[in-house]
């Protein structure tokens, strides 16, 4: 139920990599990219997937990720206004919902997602994420009221930061630059998995 260590990259050849070091959920996270390299690349990533009996999810792109047969697709709350959750859903697509708060979560909550993000835990520069950080305190009140569902801490969390959120009992940690950042990501990673998963 719970999704481990979460790696979020922009590249299909970061997912690989994260892919080849153990690392069970990622997520394809490609902005400004054209038709045609978005096509490739989602293309690519479902088979990485596949190869590595990982789960790999999609953001935002749900047509593709539905045409190429992905594990999942990650939305954000004003995704869920123009996507075809019932395409999604018919397609076998686990869906993942980003909430910033708790009406976001409760909204979250109609649609029966596969896993419930919680962000901005941290200020990012990822993304201008201003008035919406939750910090750990509000965290640990969000984790017991969304039980029933896998749960995901996103945003600005990196090595330092790592074992203190996963002390709040969410299920999972999603770090970004924690990984594509690193001097050395393959330390990096195994040093995440061991404070997300408690794996030595």
């Amino acid at each position: 139920k719970q999704l481990g260590l979460y790696a979020v990259v922009d590249t299909v050849d970061w997912l690989e990599k994260c892919l080849a070091e153990g690392v069970k959920t990622v997520q394809l996270r490609m902005k400004n990219a054209d038709d045609a390299a978005l096509d490739e690349s989602i293309a690519s990533a479902v088979m990485l997937g596949q190869k590595y009996d990982a789960q790999v999810y999609i953001n935002d792109y749900w047509q593709l990720a539905i045409k190429h047969g992905a594990y999942g697709v990650h939305l954000g709350q004003e995704d869920l206004q123009t996507a075809n959750l019932i395409a999604i859903k018919e397609a076998g697509l686990r869906l993942g919902v980003s909430t910033h708060g708790f009406y976001e979560m409760l909204r979250a909550h109609n649609y029966r997602p596969s896993y419930m993000a919680f962000g901005a835990i941290y200020p990012t520069t990822t993304k201008d994420m201003t008035g919406q950080i939750q910090g750990l305190e509000k965290l640990e009140k969000f984790v017991p009221l969304m039980a029933d569902y896998p749960t995901v801490a996103i945003g600005g969390i990196d090595i330092s930061r790592a074992e203190q959120v996963a002390s709040t009992g969410v299920g999972s940690v999603a770090v970004v630059r924690a990984i594509t950042e690193a001097e050395d990501y393959q330390a990096a990673i195994a040093k995440l998995k061991q404070l997300v998963e408690g794996q030595s």
